[in-house]
């Protein structure tokens, strides 16, 4: 019985669902905004007690052990400074970012999958380039014909972006749940209301 409960409890992700810390480089920057970098409560409890970040900001909950008392932290910052990486990965999620999350050809949002605008079956490559975020109607719409032959448009001609453009439109997708002492550092350059 006492194996099972262990074995259920580290196969459990409630770690980011309660007290998740938010975790910034030694700039006081998130390291990523879509999905925005967070670490569940252990995690951040054990990176201070191996010396690696400093709490910036703490939840009112503690945790206990036999001989010490934590409050969890909700903002953490990286003693050392982890450089972005410049090549940004093609992936499905980052082609809907790139897309903001929209068909390119009728704009519709949900129901996301990818089109290559050449076909494959007319030599399309799968590149940055090539690949456009469509819903399915417009996808099976399409098919394998080029855009003329089949009467549509994309709404912008499809490239690479840049690693710093990916990151800042991950910040117009906040996600579900932000906790009140993150919103220092996530929004840290936007215009402050007089």
């Amino acid at each position: 019985m006492d194996g099972d409960f262990r074995t259920e409890f580290t196969r459990a992700p409630s770690g980011l669902r309660t007290n998740p810390a938010l975790v910034l480089n030694a700039d006081y920057r998130p390291l990523s905004y879509y999905p925005l970098s967070l670490w569940p409560w252990q995690e951040a409890i054990k990176a201070v007690w191996l010396d690696r970040v400093n709490i910036v900001a703490e939840y009112d909950e503690c945790v206990h052990s036999p001989s010490t008392s934590i409050r969890i932290p909700s903002v953490v910052v990286l003693k050392d400074y982890v450089k972005p990486q410049k090549r940004v990965a093609f992936t499905r999620f980052n082609l809907f970012l790139r897309d903001e999350f929209r068909c390119q050809y009728c704009g519709d949002k949900g129901d996301l999958t990818f089109d290559h605008v050449v076909p494959r079956a007319r030599g399309g490559v799968t590149s940055w380039e090539n690949v456009v975020a469509a819903c399915s109607r417009c996808n099976l719409k399409k098919g394998s014909k080029s855009l003329r032959q089949s009467g549509m448009a994309l709404r912008k001609p499809p490239r690479q972006p840049g690693s710093e453009e990916l990151r800042n439109m991950g910040r117009r997708f906040p996600p579900n749940y932000l906790h009140e002492t993150w919103f220092d550092f996530l929004y840290w350059d936007s215009e402050l209301e007089a």
